[in-house]
């Protein structure tokens, strides 16, 4: 019985525990804050070895290297405002002198349990966690937690958190006759109000206006109006799902230049960017038929690739990235960090994209390429270009005029955007 009642008096000890490592209302970091925990930490855990914070009030990134993957929670708790990450027992080994910097205004880190460490926010002001995610070691660089945090207003951050983290609403009006109307008014906001959350997926049917792109059967059948057409069947059959909120670059015969079209996508902070176009081959360079998907790449796959990438690109010039008023080495880094994350996305998506059209619509030989597009150049939106087929090509061009085709390959890549979107929540799920 001795035995047994030890048993029961342990495992209430580690339940303890735990629930004071999750609890949100539990003070954030106990007194092993800051530099001096590292000191308790073993060097078989996990090593912190720097950090930095990058952006302004409206948005922040903050980057934690690491000699090693880990698993997280981030969640954000209200009244003071703050973000707090749960990571298992990391020994600290920051550079002294980091300081708040746009939302965040300081922070802290130190072990609260024993297997378990904490990282505190102090925020400025209310702010959503618009990402948190961890990246793999690669190209020389350390594995990284990544950390961004957007500006939001208090009703939506209130609305953002765990039911149990909430706190009431205080009365819109501080004098109203009825303090109860007044907190049910300010607890329940106009639909206006509230911050659409869904995912952002930006939909760009190829040229437009002055810019006809390739030109088939005389010339009476553009690409601009195939893929426009294309682009607005795909925008109805996204939208009517309810899952996310769909931007098109164009909706009608306008033309737009390729850095309006990744500054919108930028813009939108879309999770996706879905370029569409039909291709032509000249009469002496033979016939070629078939879908394909293009990601971004320094350098195409192929000579076929490369003619497509410049073609396209001339029809003007990108933006940079403006990070001009971060140190290099930072913007350095969050270069490279978007860029990694990004492609790693966009290949993931243009693979499961494949793997749904190659059902419904005939692909290329090879229909998995790489080439230097600029309209694919957002460094932080995962993007892929899509030749719906060949306008020079007499069977493709009868698909891509027909209504039944179109809706086919609009079902198919909508299956796949569904699929892409699943994938990464699941994953965030996981890790927060």
């Amino acid at each position: 019985m001795a035995s047994c009642e030890n048993h029961r008096v342990l495992l209430g000890s580690v339940l303890l525990c735990a629930a004071a490592l999750l609890c949100s209302g539990a003070a954030d970091v106990g007194a092993a804050e800051g530099p001096s925990s590292s000191s308790i930490a073993s060097s078989s855990f996990p090593v912190a070895s720097d950090a930095r914070l990058a952006g302004d009030g409206k948005r922040t990134r903050f980057v934690l290297d690491l000699d090693k993957s880990i698993q997280f929670r981030a969640f954000a708790l209200a009244d003071p405002y703050r973000v707090v990450v749960d990571i298992p027992q990391v020994s600290f080994q920051l550079p002294p002198g980091i300081t708040g910097r746009g939302l965040v205004k300081a922070f802290r880190y130190g072990l609260v349990m024993p297997g378990g460490s904490r990282i505190v926010f102090d925020l400025t002001g209310p702010a959503r966690i618009a990402k948190s995610y961890m990246l793999d070691a690669a190209n020389d660089q350390p594995p990284r937690l990544v950390l961004e945090l957007e500006e939001i207003d208090r009703t939506n951050f209130v609305q953002s958190l765990a039911a149990e983290s909430r706190p009431q609403l205080r009365p819109a009006i501080a004098d109203a006759a009825d303090p109860i109307v007044a907190m049910k008014a300010a607890a329940e906001p106009r639909p206006a109000d509230v911050l659409d959350l869904r995912p952002v997926v930006v939909i760009d049917p190829g040229h437009g206006g002055v810019d006809n792109g390739t030109q088939a059967g005389g010339g009476e059948n553009n690409e601009k109006d195939l893929v426009l057409g294309f682009g607005l069947a795909l925008r109805d059959r996204i939208e009517k799902s309810g899952k996310y909120r769909v931007v098109m670059t164009r909706e009608d015969d306008t033309f737009v230049p390729l850095a309006d079209r990744v500054r919108i996508a930028r813009n939108q902070s879309a999770a996706l960017f879905v370029s569409i176009h039909a291709d032509a081959l000249p009469r002496h360079e033979g016939d070629a038929q078939g879908a394909t998907i293009y990601t971004l790449s320094d350098r195409a796959s192929d000579s076929e690739a490369e003619r497509l990438a410049e073609a396209e690109n001339k029809a003007d010039a990108i933006g940079g990235v403006n990070l001009t008023e971060e140190p290099t080495e930072v913007a350095d880094i969050l270069i490279d960090l978007a860029r990694r994350e990004t492609r790693t996305f966009s290949n993931r998506f243009a693979r499961l994209l494949m793997g749904e059209m190659k059902t419904t619509a005939r692909m290329h030989k090879h229909p998995l390429k790489s080439a230097g597009f600029k309209v694919l150049k957002a460094p932080d939106v995962p993007s892929v270009l899509v030749e719906l087929g060949y306008v020079s090509n007499k069977e493709d061009l009868e698909h891509l005029l027909s209504e039944s085709w179109r809706a086919r390959i609009v079902g198919s890549m909508g299956q796949a955007i569904d699929a892409f979107f699943a994938k990464r929540l699941a994953k965030a799920g996981s890790s927060n």
